[in-house]
């Protein structure tokens, strides 16, 4: 059974122990979580397609960790003027496991 769940802006696949990397959560490590907004679920036969969302259709997760994503950098450079701007920034992101999909 997969689910298409949004969070952070996003849309994610997901099955069952699955493990993704999603925009910051504010929850520790060793917490659970539960994502209510489901827009598609089923298997392969059978699939749900909400509008814009299933009611009653949750998937539950556990945070693993709150970490920080690989440094992106930003370089500004105007020729012939002596302006160079090197810049880095690194996101805050959540890995999370999904632990169960339910749906009604």
């Amino acid at each position: 059974m997969f689910a298409v769940i949004k969070t952070g802006g996003k849309q994610y696949k997901v099955v069952k122990d699955d493990i993704i990397v999603v925009e910051k959560l504010d929850i520790e490590a060793g917490k659970k979580i539960s994502f209510d907004e489901v827009l598609m679920c089923g298997s392969e036969a059978n699939v749900t397609i909400g509008a814009p969302t299933i009611k009653g259709a949750s998937v539950s997760a556990e945070v693993l960790e709150q970490r920080k994503a690989a440094k992106v950098l930003v370089f500004k450079k105007k020729r012939r003027q002596n302006y160079r701007r090197k810049k880095g920034h690194r996101q805050n992101e959540t890995v999370v496991k999904i632990t169960a999909i339910t749906a009604k």
